[in-house]
């Protein structure tokens, strides 16, 4: 039983890039129930009459918790975020300075200083309910974990420390006076604090039906130092971070629904939740983007959001280039393999197309292969395949199969 319940931790720990909740404070899914007379996950959420509260005051409240936030980033703290097995520690240049804001919340925009020989990276992405997420199984404070996350996997993805970040949000009267908004920005907050990002903006309003994020973030590099798409070459290896296909996974997994689970055993739970966690808590590979960035390793790099044989597409198509991948060296999430057979679900078509996994995709020189660690945040690295120079043919090997790789990720407007 012990080394049943080791395996489990270590598959969490893979699985998430984080060690356990206990060691990390966070990452437990303690606001859903498995329940076996229920027809989906429920979410235990606290209620609160917000009726009489001003839009006013709401923003003064997220200004107070914004400057206590500076204020706590004020001393200093190690960077990067990268583990002393990885690499000797190293003073950055890229340490983030509290100075460098001369004006947050509260005046029409914020000010920052710019400092010469550094770019400034920015992203934005937006959320839109029953489009990108679902109440039913993204409670508040995870919608405002996740809103973040996948703007700071952008940052991750162009080599870039974050930095600041702008979040607006639109909800109708009746979220508004719950404790919905409340819950989110404690959501933001808590992951904003992990990766000492100030919020220096936003904006609040209200929608008719559904609920709208907009989230910025900012980061830095050195002047020329952001990785972009467009520069893998013909025999440059492919890696990607962590494990594919277990987000993909988790939401099948939430809109099956309840009755799927009945006769689960423990084990079985406890790979449910891991699943759900890798769709409704992403851990952006902060620590694995500013390591490559800063040391120049990889040559391209985009995040999977849509998915690996989209997001791969898309660097061929920047790059000019084509690719070769080999199933077999493909990191599928562990969890994934172990219950996706049971429920007609194919782990590799999941790990291949299933998208919000927001791992790291990138390339490498080979030259430079040996300078990469193993781990780093947790977060293993795999090579699976190579850079070729047939220019937009994109495949993938079996064995002796070997067959195109269509694309089969995402895209908000297909029919």
């Amino acid at each position: 039983m012990r080394d049943e319940e080791e395996e489990l931790r270590r598959e969490d720990a893979e699985s998430t890039g984080r060690g356990d909740a206990e060691t990390r404070g966070r990452g437990e899914i303690d606001e859903y129930t498995l329940t076996s007379d229920s027809e989906s996950f429920i979410h235990h959420s606290s209620s609160s009459n917000n009726s009489s509260r001003s839009e006013l005051d709401f923003i003064r409240k997220i200004r107070r918790r914004a400057l206590k936030q500076i204020e706590a980033q004020l001393p200093a703290s190690p960077r990067p975020r990268v583990s002393a097995s990885s690499r000797p520690a190293t003073p950055s240049s890229l340490i983030p300075h509290p100075s460098s804001l001369r004006t947050g919340i509260g005046d029409d925009a914020a000010v920052i200083r710019q400092t010469s020989g550094r770019d400034t990276v920015i992203t934005a992405d937006l959320l839109i309910e029953e489009i990108d997420f679902r109440l039913a199984y993204m409670p508040a404070q995870l919608l405002g974990h996740k809103a973040l996350a996948v703007s700071l996997s952008d940052i991750a993805a162009m080599g870039a420390r974050p930095r600041w970040a702008l979040v607006s949000l639109g909800v109708p009267p009746d979220i508004w006076r719950s404790s919905f908004v409340d819950d989110f920005y404690e959501g933001f907050f808590a992951l904003a604090e992990e990766f000492d990002v100030t919020l220096v903006g936003g904006d609040v309003s209200r929608t008719p039906e559904r609920i709208v994020v907009d989230s910025i973030v900012m980061g830095e590099t050195a002047s020329g130092g952001a990785v972009l798409r467009s520069g893998a070459r013909p025999g440059d290896h492919i890696f990607v971070t962590g494990t594919l296909g277990g987000a993909a996974a988790g939401l099948k997994l939430l809109e099956q629904g309840a009755e799927k689970v009945k006769r689960a055993s423990v084990r079985e739970v406890r790979m449910i939740e891991n699943l759900i966690r890798r769709h409704t808590e992403p851990v952006p590979r902060t620590g694995w983007g500013i390591f490559l960035g800063e040391d120049r390793l990889a040559t391209s790099m985009i995040d999977l959001s849509d998915g690996l044989s989209s997001d791969l597409a898309h660097i061929c198509e920047e790059s000019g280039v084509g690719a070769r991948l080999e199933a077999a060296r493909i990191p599928i999430n562990p969890n994934s393999m172990k219950l996706c057979g049971r429920r007609a679900l194919d782990p590799l078509m999941l790990a291949l197309h299933g998208g919000e996994d927001f791992e790291l995709l990138f390339t490498v020189r080979p030259q430079d292969i040996r300078r990469l660690p193993k781990r780093i945040d947790g977060a293993s690295v795999a090579y699976i395949g190579d850079i070729t120079d047939k220019a937009g043919q994109i495949l993938i090997s079996e064995g002796s199969h070997v067959w195109d790789l269509e694309r089969g990720g995402f895209e908000h407007f297909s029919d």
